[in-house]
């Protein structure tokens, strides 16, 4: 618990902020912040990439020390709603999501855009919303509509044909040639790990910057995925989920660009809520207790308080 402590008491960083295109502000030497995401996935070190569901979580993200935050649709889905991850949300929410996690953080921002919310046309569109809302790469599927989560059972998937298209979609739709397409496939369920294959090739070849076989089944899987496909590759550890886990020290050597970990913290801030309310409910009061929760000060830290307090006085002295 003193570890976690003393990551989240990193101060915060003012005066690099992010305007609107995604260009990060002084000290940035130029660069945007989707072409430091490209520049961290071309490393191909398996860069750990986790996952929140809102602005807060993208705000201890940043603090303890990552370098990109993933706006996850299944994490948005359930704390959002409270509801599975079955295609429960549409883009405009996604989009207001997005827009507040651009305001929480500086770091690079990859955003679940599921299907990408209908056909091709949607999309073109979809990339356009979430890219102006803040996002610097979308990710999307080739499952049938309404997806389901990849590492649930009785998946669909399109022709491969269609996918193709809405990733040239994707492309075309992009404003700055450094927002990301990642292309996910989840034909692994359905026709096989050699069919998932042979579909991230092929949007690849439509223009995709990054691909994605969700839920390899089996070590030998994982380790073949980056070997077969030109581009980097993100590799999904779901807690619990159908991929085998695999640290980040043997996924660089594979070769991987990203370790998602879409929905860790969602996990263990559950875990969190749970163990602050039962001690709740069982003693009846509750105290700063560190093994139950963080104080009311760093609370307010988190959220930048004392920033918003040095504005409050300087324009009342005004």
């Amino acid at each position: 618990m003193e570890l976690l402590l003393t990551i989240y008491t990193i101060p915060i960083i003012k005066g690099q902020e992010v305007n609107k295109n995604g260009q990060e502000g002084p000290g940035a030497a130029g660069m945007t912040l989707g072409a430091r995401l490209r520049e961290l996935a071309d490393r191909r070190d398996a860069l750990l990439l986790p996952g929140v569901a809102n602005a807060l979580a993208a705000r201890v993200v940043e603090q303890c020390g990552f370098d990109a935050v993933y706006v996850s649709g299944a994490g948005v889905t359930n704390t959002y709603l409270g509801v599975p991850d079955l295609a429960f949300i549409g883009v405009s929410e996604l989009a207001g999501h997005v827009s507040a996690i651009r305001e929480a953080t500086e770091l690079p921002i990859v955003v679940d855009g599921d299907t990408g919310f209908g056909n091709a046309l949607n999309v073109y569109q979809t990339v356009r919303r979430l890219e102006r809302a803040g996002a610097n790469a979308i990710q999307i599927e080739d499952q049938v509509m309404p997806k389901r989560c990849g590492h649930f059972a009785g998946k669909e998937v399109i022709p491969a044909a269609e996918m193709a298209g809405k990733v040239k979609a994707a492309v075309d739709g992009r404003r700055d040639e450094d927002f990301l397409v990642i292309a996910r496939t989840d034909a692994r369920a359905v026709e096989g790990f050699d069919g998932a294959i042979e579909r991230a090739a092929r949007y690849i070849e439509a223009g995709a910057d990054i691909t994605f076989v969700e839920a390899p089944e089996s070590l030998e899987e994982i380790e073949k995925i980056p070997a077969l496909l030109s581009v980097p590759q993100i590799v999904n550890m779901v807690v619990g989920g159908r991929t085998p886990m695999v640290g980040r020290e043997e996924l660089a050597r594979q070769g991987y660009g990203l370790t998602l970990y879409a929905n860790a913290a969602l996990q263990g801030a559950i875990l969190g809520m749970q163990r602050a309310l039962g001690a709740l409910r069982e003693n009846g009061a509750m105290t700063e207790d560190p093994e139950l929760v963080v104080t009311f000060d760093e609370r307010q830290r988190l959220v930048d308080k004392p920033f918003f307090d040095r504005l409050d006085a300087k324009y009342l002295g005004e």
